[in-house]
Formats: structure tokens, sequence, C-alpha cells
């Protein structure tokens, strides 16, 4: 019988190395499987990024109402963040024309005071003793006077008209200049386009400036409400305005910059 017998087959050369490694596999998976907390150390989540960014904020606000101590956003106070402001919106915006402004500069206590800035409407009235009857400022108060914004020529610029406001910024022509800096038509024409385009900026500066103000970011209780309503082609209608006195007393006088010694040997050459 021992001869009838078969001999159990041997297992192929390297099964037992192969079946080890499946086994540590297994047994690895198993404990992945087993803690999936282990997974997720060292991710961040939406949730861990909003954690940090509601502290900065509430850090941000303490610190704005502790050092201004009326404010959580640093003095600045959105339109949505005040009551009236927020009357405003739910009323709609307010349209008049430029005859229809003249009612509201405070003459009659039952109306709000308005200023317009550029064709914007500012509600001014928390200054009534300013743009209010007998206040400095009352000749702003039921119209557009952006001009005397920029020249500062209150008793004849109260206008909305900005065209040719620039020139107060522009260096005055000095005879003899152009020739001294050696300059060709080609240059001058190139010069003046520059200063020109150059001036207009610092009149929108300052017209940004003053809407600043007006629409309360600055901290006062004012707001912008509305707009002017005016015709297509208004201005064109309008005669062109020279340069107030005060605002041509105003203008750089000449471009060239003479150097101190250039100006001593002259004057030692005259002496001579």
């Amino acid at each position: 019988m021992a001869d009838n017998a078969k001999a159990s087959p041997s297992p192929p050369p390297g099964a037992a190395a192969g079946n080890n490694r499946k086994a540590r596999s297994r047994s690895r998976g198993r404990g992945r499987r087993a803690s999936p907390e282990a997974d997720d150390i060292g991710k961040v989540t939406v949730l861990d990024v909003l954690r940090v960014l509601g502290g900065v904020l509430l850090l941000n606000f303490a610190l704005s109402w502790y050092i201004t101590g009326e404010s959580f956003l640093w003095g600045w106070r959105p339109w949505f963040a005040r009551p009236d402001g927020l009357r405003a919106w739910m009323k709609g915006p307010v349209l008049l024309t430029d005859e229809q402004l003249s009612a509201y500069d405070g003459s009659d206590p039952s109306k709000p005071i308005y200023l317009a800035l550029n064709g914007t409407i500012y509600d001014v009235t928390p200054g009534r003793h300013f743009y209010g009857p007998g206040g400095g400022y009352h000749f702003f108060a039921g119209r557009d006077a952006a001009r005397a914004f920029v020249t500062g020529c209150f008793d004849t610029d109260l206008t909305p008209d900005l065209r040719g406001a620039e020139d107060m910024y522009i260096p005055t022509d000095v005879a003899g200049e152009d020739e001294e800096a050696g300059l060709s038509p080609e240059d001058i024409a190139a010069r003046n386009e520059r200063e020109r385009r150059s001036a207009r900026e610092k009149v929108d500066g300052v017209i940004d400036g003053w809407a600043h103000v007006f629409s309360g970011a600055t901290g006062k209780e004012y707001l912008a409400v509305g707009k002017v309503l005016r015709e297509e082609g208004w201005l064109d209608r309008l005669p062109r305005r020279e340069l107030c006195e005060k605002a041509a007393e105003l203008r750089p006088k000449g471009r060239v910059k003479r150097k101190k010694g250039a100006k001593k040997a002259k004057a030692e050459g005259g002496q001579q």
C-alpha cells in the first residue's frame, strides 16, 4: 500500500514568500480600515479655514471698537450699516432736475437738504448748520456746484460745468521758455497733451475726494441718495467759462526750472 500511496505535491519555489507578502498586505489593510481617523491627520478642511477667518474678523472688530470707541469698521460706515441708508435704499433713488433740486436748499424745514456734485445728489441734512439758511456753505445747497469745489470761486463758479477747470493746474506760458528748453513743435504738442491729461486727473481727484466726504465714508452723517436728471447734450448748450480770477492766480508760473548756480552766475556777470 505504501507503494500505491501518492506523495503530496510540494509547493512551487517562491510560493511561501508570496503568501507571506499577501498576508502582510492584508494585515496592513485591516489596520488602516480599523483607524480611518489616522488618514485625516494633517488635512485642512474648509471648516478650518472659515474658523480662522472668523477669528481674524472678530479680532479686527474688537480692535476697531477698542481704538475708535464707536465703530467696528475703523470709522467706515457703509450705507447698509446706517438706518438712514437703509431707509433711502428702500425708498429708491431720488431723481431730480436742476430746477427741482433748488427746492431742497433748506429753506423749507420739512424737506431734506440736498446738494449735488457732478450729477450725484447727496443728503446733507445732518449738516444743516453748515448748508442750511445762514450756514457758511448754504450756497452749495439745492444745486450742483462741482466747478466751485475745484476752483474755490464760490461767487462765480456755482455750476456743474467742469470744462476748462483743469487749466488751473496747467503752467502758464512764459515767452522764450520753449526756445530755451530746445523743444520742437511736436515736443510742445506732446507736452501740452500730457499736462492737460494730468490736470484733468487732478480735477477728478478733487471731485472724488468730496464725493468720499458726502457719501459718509469719512464718518459724516451724509448720504448719496440719487442723480440729477439732465437732457442729453445739456453741457454743449452752456457758454464756455473762463478760469476765475482766484483759480488763475493759482496756476504754476512757467515750466523751466533754472538752477540756482546759473542765476548766481548771471547776477555776478551783470555786476562786472
